[in-house]
Protein backbone atom coordinates (compact mmCIF):
# COMPACT_ATOMS: atom_id res chain seq x y z
CA UNK A 1 0.00 0.00 0.00
CA UNK A 2 3.22 2.23 0.91
CA UNK A 3 4.27 1.75 -2.88
CA UNK A 4 0.89 2.39 -4.21
CA UNK A 5 0.45 5.74 -2.26
CA UNK A 6 3.58 6.76 -3.79
CA UNK A 7 3.33 6.05 -7.18
CA UNK A 8 -0.11 7.62 -6.77
CA UNK A 9 1.74 10.99 -5.58
CA UNK A 10 4.64 10.65 -8.75
CA UNK A 11 1.70 10.09 -11.19
CA UNK A 12 0.23 13.38 -9.65
CA UNK A 13 3.36 15.50 -10.03
CA UNK A 14 4.12 14.15 -13.30
CA UNK A 15 0.72 15.32 -14.42
CA UNK A 16 1.36 19.06 -12.57
CA UNK A 17 2.24 21.76 -14.80
CA UNK A 18 3.69 23.47 -12.06
CA UNK A 19 6.46 20.42 -11.08
CA UNK A 20 7.33 20.20 -14.78
CA UNK A 21 8.29 24.11 -15.09
CA UNK A 22 10.13 23.29 -11.55
CA UNK A 23 11.69 20.38 -13.42
CA UNK A 24 12.81 22.47 -16.77
CA UNK A 25 14.34 25.77 -14.72
CA UNK A 26 16.01 23.82 -12.09
CA UNK A 27 17.95 21.56 -15.27
CA UNK A 28 18.99 24.65 -16.60
CA UNK A 29 20.29 26.18 -13.40
CA UNK A 30 21.72 22.83 -12.94
CA UNK A 31 23.40 22.75 -16.31
CA UNK A 32 24.93 26.58 -16.05
CA UNK A 33 26.42 25.81 -13.16
CA UNK A 34 27.87 22.09 -14.42
CA UNK A 35 29.67 24.36 -17.51
CA UNK A 36 30.26 26.92 -15.32
CA UNK A 37 32.68 25.04 -13.33
CA UNK A 38 34.05 23.16 -16.12
CA UNK A 39 35.15 25.79 -17.65
CA UNK A 40 36.75 27.30 -14.60
CA UNK A 41 38.48 23.83 -14.20
CA UNK A 42 39.72 24.12 -17.48
CA UNK A 43 41.05 27.55 -16.55
CA UNK A 44 42.87 26.61 -13.49
CA UNK A 45 44.23 22.95 -15.25
CA UNK A 46 47.45 24.41 -16.57
CA UNK A 47 48.57 25.47 -13.25
CA UNK A 48 47.28 22.24 -11.28
CA UNK A 49 50.51 20.00 -11.70
CA UNK A 50 52.62 22.81 -9.69
CA UNK A 51 50.46 23.10 -6.64
CA UNK A 52 51.55 20.57 -3.98
CA UNK A 53 48.49 18.61 -2.93
CA UNK A 54 46.29 19.82 -5.91
CA UNK A 55 42.72 19.71 -5.71
CA UNK A 56 41.00 17.32 -8.64
CA UNK A 57 37.87 17.34 -10.58
CA UNK A 58 35.83 15.87 -7.81
CA UNK A 59 36.89 19.39 -5.43
CA UNK A 60 36.76 22.04 -8.61
CA UNK A 61 33.56 20.31 -10.28
CA UNK A 62 31.69 18.30 -8.27
CA UNK A 63 31.69 19.68 -4.62
CA UNK A 64 30.88 23.11 -5.58
CA UNK A 65 28.44 21.64 -7.79
CA UNK A 66 26.60 19.75 -5.06
CA UNK A 67 26.27 23.07 -2.90
CA UNK A 68 25.40 25.07 -5.06
CA UNK A 69 22.31 23.06 -5.63
CA UNK A 70 21.43 22.54 -2.26
CA UNK A 71 21.07 26.28 -2.05
CA UNK A 72 18.91 25.86 -5.24
CA UNK A 73 16.91 22.55 -4.07
CA UNK A 74 16.09 24.83 -0.59
CA UNK A 75 14.00 26.91 -2.44
CA UNK A 76 12.79 24.62 -5.52
CA UNK A 77 11.40 21.70 -2.66
CA UNK A 78 9.12 24.20 -0.42
CA UNK A 79 7.02 24.53 -4.32
CA UNK A 80 6.88 20.64 -4.69
CA UNK A 81 5.79 19.53 -1.29
CA UNK A 82 3.50 22.25 -0.20
CA UNK A 83 0.50 20.72 -2.30
CA UNK A 84 0.96 17.13 -0.52
CA UNK A 85 -1.47 16.99 1.83
CA UNK A 86 -3.10 20.79 1.80
CA UNK A 87 -4.27 19.86 -1.78
CA UNK A 88 -6.02 17.32 -0.22
CA UNK A 89 -7.41 19.07 2.28
CA UNK A 90 -8.62 22.13 0.07
CA UNK A 91 -10.16 19.69 -2.32
CA UNK A 92 -11.88 17.96 0.43
CA UNK A 93 -10.20 14.38 -0.61
CA UNK A 94 -8.70 14.15 2.47
CA UNK A 95 -11.71 13.24 4.26
CA UNK A 96 -12.07 10.37 1.91
CA UNK A 97 -8.21 9.71 2.67
CA UNK A 98 -8.62 9.62 6.55
CA UNK A 99 -11.72 7.29 5.96
CA UNK A 100 -10.25 5.31 4.27
CA UNK A 101 -8.57 1.57 5.93
CA UNK A 102 -5.19 2.45 5.80
CA UNK A 103 -2.80 3.69 8.26
CA UNK A 104 -1.68 7.35 8.62
CA UNK A 105 1.62 5.70 8.51
CA UNK A 106 1.55 4.33 5.27
CA UNK A 107 -0.04 7.22 3.85
CA UNK A 108 2.66 9.96 4.84
CA UNK A 109 5.89 7.70 4.19
CA UNK A 110 3.60 6.73 0.63
CA UNK A 111 3.54 10.37 0.20
CA UNK A 112 7.09 11.31 1.55
CA UNK A 113 8.66 8.11 -0.93
CA UNK A 114 6.79 9.56 -4.04
CA UNK A 115 7.91 13.08 -3.79
CA UNK A 116 11.52 11.69 -3.14
CA UNK A 117 11.53 10.05 -5.64
CA UNK A 118 10.78 13.08 -7.73
CA UNK A 119 13.31 14.73 -6.50
CA UNK A 120 16.22 11.77 -6.75
CA UNK A 121 14.79 12.26 -10.61
CA UNK A 122 15.57 15.82 -10.86
CA UNK A 123 19.20 15.72 -9.37
CA UNK A 124 19.90 12.10 -11.21
CA UNK A 125 21.66 13.83 -14.42
CA UNK A 126 24.09 15.52 -12.34
CA UNK A 127 25.84 12.56 -10.55
CA UNK A 128 26.03 10.81 -13.98
CA UNK A 129 27.50 13.44 -16.35
CA UNK A 130 29.87 13.95 -13.50
CA UNK A 131 30.71 10.29 -14.26
CA UNK A 132 31.96 10.75 -17.72
CA UNK A 133 33.78 13.88 -17.65
CA UNK A 134 36.73 12.01 -16.25
CA UNK A 135 38.50 10.50 -13.12
CA UNK A 136 37.32 11.33 -9.98
CA UNK A 137 37.75 10.78 -6.25
CA UNK A 138 34.62 8.29 -5.44
CA UNK A 139 34.93 8.69 -1.51
CA UNK A 140 34.46 12.20 -1.76
CA UNK A 141 32.08 12.14 -4.37
CA UNK A 142 29.36 9.45 -2.61
CA UNK A 143 30.11 11.64 1.12
CA UNK A 144 28.77 14.77 -0.93
CA UNK A 145 25.83 12.53 -2.87
CA UNK A 146 24.82 11.12 0.52
CA UNK A 147 24.98 14.43 2.32
CA UNK A 148 22.65 15.78 -0.86
CA UNK A 149 20.60 12.75 -0.44
CA UNK A 150 19.64 13.02 3.33
CA UNK A 151 19.31 17.03 3.19
CA UNK A 152 16.60 16.48 0.23
CA UNK A 153 14.83 14.27 2.32
CA UNK A 154 15.21 16.41 5.48
CA UNK A 155 13.17 19.24 3.14
CA UNK A 156 10.63 16.93 1.69
CA UNK A 157 9.74 15.70 5.81
CA UNK A 158 9.63 19.20 6.82
CA UNK A 159 7.73 20.24 3.92
CA UNK A 160 5.17 17.51 4.04
CA UNK A 161 4.86 18.24 7.48
CA UNK A 162 3.86 21.99 6.82
CA UNK A 163 1.37 21.20 4.02
CA UNK A 164 -0.47 18.71 6.49
CA UNK A 165 -0.90 22.20 9.23
CA UNK A 166 -2.81 24.05 6.67
CA UNK A 167 -5.09 24.00 3.30
CA UNK A 168 -3.78 26.74 1.66
CA UNK A 169 -0.43 25.23 -0.36
CA UNK A 170 1.25 28.74 -0.53
CA UNK A 171 1.36 29.19 3.36
CA UNK A 172 2.84 25.67 3.48
CA UNK A 173 5.57 26.69 0.89
CA UNK A 174 6.10 29.83 2.96
CA UNK A 175 6.62 28.13 6.09
CA UNK A 176 8.85 25.22 5.27
CA UNK A 177 10.87 27.69 3.26
CA UNK A 178 11.10 29.77 6.74
CA UNK A 179 12.08 27.61 8.80
CA UNK A 180 14.24 25.52 6.55
CA UNK A 181 16.02 29.34 6.16
CA UNK A 182 16.64 29.66 9.53
CA UNK A 183 18.10 26.17 10.05
CA UNK A 184 20.51 27.28 7.27
CA UNK A 185 21.78 30.42 9.17
CA UNK A 186 21.44 28.53 12.56
CA UNK A 187 24.91 28.72 13.38
CA UNK A 188 25.82 32.03 11.71
CA UNK A 189 26.04 33.24 15.69
CA UNK A 190 28.35 30.96 16.68
CA UNK A 191 30.69 32.03 13.96
CA UNK A 192 30.31 35.28 13.98
CA UNK A 193 30.98 35.57 17.89
CA UNK A 194 34.66 34.03 17.40
CA UNK A 195 36.78 33.33 20.61
CA UNK A 196 33.29 34.98 22.40
CA UNK A 197 31.45 31.84 21.52
CA UNK A 198 29.65 29.68 24.34
CA UNK A 199 28.00 26.02 24.92
CA UNK A 200 24.77 27.98 23.32
CA UNK A 201 26.52 28.20 20.11
CA UNK A 202 27.28 25.07 20.30
CA UNK A 203 24.03 23.76 20.25
CA UNK A 204 22.66 26.39 17.75
CA UNK A 205 25.84 24.86 15.80
CA UNK A 206 24.64 21.58 16.10
CA UNK A 207 21.11 21.95 14.75
CA UNK A 208 22.08 23.73 11.91
CA UNK A 209 21.42 21.98 8.73
CA UNK A 210 24.22 23.32 6.78
CA UNK A 211 26.84 22.68 9.32
CA UNK A 212 25.81 18.71 8.69
CA UNK A 213 26.46 19.39 5.08
CA UNK A 214 29.42 21.03 4.90
CA UNK A 215 30.84 18.36 6.52
CA UNK A 216 29.93 15.64 4.12
CA UNK A 217 30.77 18.17 1.26
CA UNK A 218 34.39 17.69 2.44
CA UNK A 219 34.23 13.79 1.82
CA UNK A 220 34.28 13.59 6.26
CA UNK A 221 32.13 10.71 7.14
CA UNK A 222 30.71 11.31 10.85
CA UNK A 223 27.62 9.49 12.33
CA UNK A 224 26.59 12.53 14.21
CA UNK A 225 25.89 13.72 10.25
CA UNK A 226 24.00 10.85 9.77
CA UNK A 227 21.99 10.30 12.58
CA UNK A 228 21.18 14.48 12.74
CA UNK A 229 19.49 13.69 9.28
CA UNK A 230 17.93 10.40 10.50
CA UNK A 231 16.53 11.80 13.26
CA UNK A 232 15.65 15.35 11.70
CA UNK A 233 13.51 12.93 8.83
CA UNK A 234 11.94 10.61 11.28
CA UNK A 235 10.64 13.35 13.69
CA UNK A 236 8.84 15.31 10.98
CA UNK A 237 7.31 12.10 9.84
CA UNK A 238 5.86 10.94 13.02
CA UNK A 239 4.69 14.93 13.69
CA UNK A 240 2.63 14.48 10.25
CA UNK A 241 1.28 10.75 11.22
CA UNK A 242 0.40 12.22 14.89
CA UNK A 243 -1.07 15.56 13.02
CA UNK A 244 -3.09 13.12 10.64
CA UNK A 245 -4.20 10.47 13.28
CA UNK A 246 -5.78 13.50 15.34
CA UNK A 247 -7.43 14.50 12.26
CA UNK A 248 -8.95 11.03 11.80
CA UNK A 249 -10.07 11.17 15.39
CA UNK A 250 -11.99 14.32 15.14
CA UNK A 251 -13.79 12.37 12.24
Amino acid sequence: MIFAIAGRELRSLFLSPLAWSILAVVQLIFAYMYLAQIDFFIQVQPRLPLLPGAPGMTEIIAVPLLGNAAMVLLLVVPLITMRLISDERRNQTLSLLLAAPISMRSIVVGKFLGVMTFLLLMILMMPLALLLGGTLDFGVLAAASLGLLLLLASFAALGLFMSSLTAQPTIAAVSTFGVLLLLWILDWAGNNAGSNAGPGNDVLAYLSILRHYEALLKGVFNSADLIYYLLFIVMFLVLTVRRLDAERTQH
